[in-house]
């Protein structure tokens, strides 16, 4: 067997390979915090998109994201009920609205939405089965995935039929839950009818909408749908399918946002501080070992053995390295979950993500650590 030199050189110093694990571990937890904030980010503010039972929907060109839209007029949505293949439509209403705590009475924001009761439109759990109850006069339904802030509303729902607080300065009666979770958008949600909507929020007009949600007939062609409706409705409404609407608010939060770079940037800050500890570390290594790689070279050793010999070291530190990045961002993970309420967990794509940008990044710092064979001459100590 080949005496394994490579990792017998990083094992002789202890201390510095301790040093170089923690760093790397560093670079990895870093990017696995910058991955998971972005994935998140993009999750949460689909998750109502993927919600939405709809195969065609129509928004304001003036407006950026679902959770700032401006309004354009149901007619919109209602002519084009002429075009054939089209089942039914569904105008929904969306709104931030100033939530009372009813435990501790503080306020904060959180998202509405309104719609018909009489047609589903969000295939969430606890909606279809509690959707009479927004029939009700200003009856809501809460988000039990809310950030804990908004009150402890399913403790209080268990315990009594009905919670009582105030919504946009409105008293409203909590009837049911349902199951979203938190967005970058809104710490919380509550849905109702669009009827109930337009009494909790007297300053939005009725027939001014935010949504406008179509169904298709089994049989008919969604291409050939969307292309009549573009062709048929004015310039002041957009018509998307549910891929393009999930993937306009992507786009918005990546490119027209900070957000999306920041996260980017942090993701490239954890690879280039990984490639500098990793560079320090295999350039101090084939410094304190120059004398014995010029002793080898006098044997007869060529420059490639040395230098896949840094480079071996250099793959060893990234797997290595990895290990305790992976467990430190699993655990980060967990807690931001459960501070926040964001769908943020690890997966095995992210996983294998880091770990190849986390061996091109000791691969990187090898090639440069590795100029430094060049100066071990055999003429030097003979």
């Amino acid at each position: 067997m080949k005496t394994p030199l490579s990792w017998l050189q990083l094992t002789h110093e202890k201390m510095r390979l301790l040093i170089a694990l923690a760093g790397i571990g560093f670079a990895d937890m870093l990017m696995f915090v910058q991955l998971g904030f972005q994935t998140a980010l993009f999750q949460s503010n689909v998750k109502l998109h993927n919600a939405l039972n709809g195969d065609i929907f129509l928004m304001s060109p003036q407006s950026d994201a679902l959770g700032f839209t401006e309004q354009f007029s149901e007619r919109r949505l209602y002519e084009s009920i002429a075009i054939e293949g089209i089942e039914s439509v569904v105008p929904v209403y969306l709104n931030l609205g100033s939530w009372k705590n009813p435990i501790e009475k503080n306020t904060r924001t959180l998202f509405a939405i309104g719609f018909n009761p009489a047609y589903n439109v969000l295939d969430l759990p606890g909606v279809a089965e509690n959707l009479d109850q927004v029939k009700l006069e200003d009856s809501i339904l809460f988000d039990d995935k809310s950030r804990a802030e908004y009150g402890d509303i399913p403790s209080l729902l268990a315990s009594e039929n009905s919670v009582s607080t105030e919504l946009a300065s409105r008293k409203v009666n909590v009837k049911g839950l349902f199951s979203l979770g938190a967005s970058f958008t809104a710490d919380g949600t509550i849905l109702t009818s669009d009827i109930n909507f337009l009494r909790i929020f007297p300053e939005r007009q009725k027939g001014l909408i935010d949504l406008g949600v179509i169904n298709l007939k089994p049989e008919a062609d969604l291409e050939l749908v969307l292309q009549q409706l573009r062709d048929k409705l004015p310039q002041d409404v957009n018509v998307f399918s549910k891929e393009e609407f999930i993937q306009q608010e992507i786009t918005y939060w990546q490119n027209s946002t900070a957000i999306g770079f920041i996260f980017n940037l942090g993701t490239l800050i954890g690879f280039i501080v990984g490639i500098v500890i990793v560079y320090q570390i295999l350039y101090t290594d084939v410094a304190d070992h120059l004398s014995e790689y010029a002793t080898l070279k006098a044997m007869g050793y060529r420059d490639r053995y040395f230098i896949s010999l840094v480079f071996q070291e250099a793959i060893i530190l990234a797997f290595v390295g990895f290990i305790p990045g992976l467990g430190i961002a699993k655990v980060l993970y967990l807690l931001t979950a459960n501070a926040t309420a964001l769908p943020i967990a690890m997966t095995l794509n992210r996983a294998i993500t880091v770990l190849i940008l986390t061996l091109m990044m000791c691969c990187a710092s090898g090639s440069v650590a590795v100029r430094k064979l060049s100066a071990a001459d055999p003429a030097d100590i003979f």
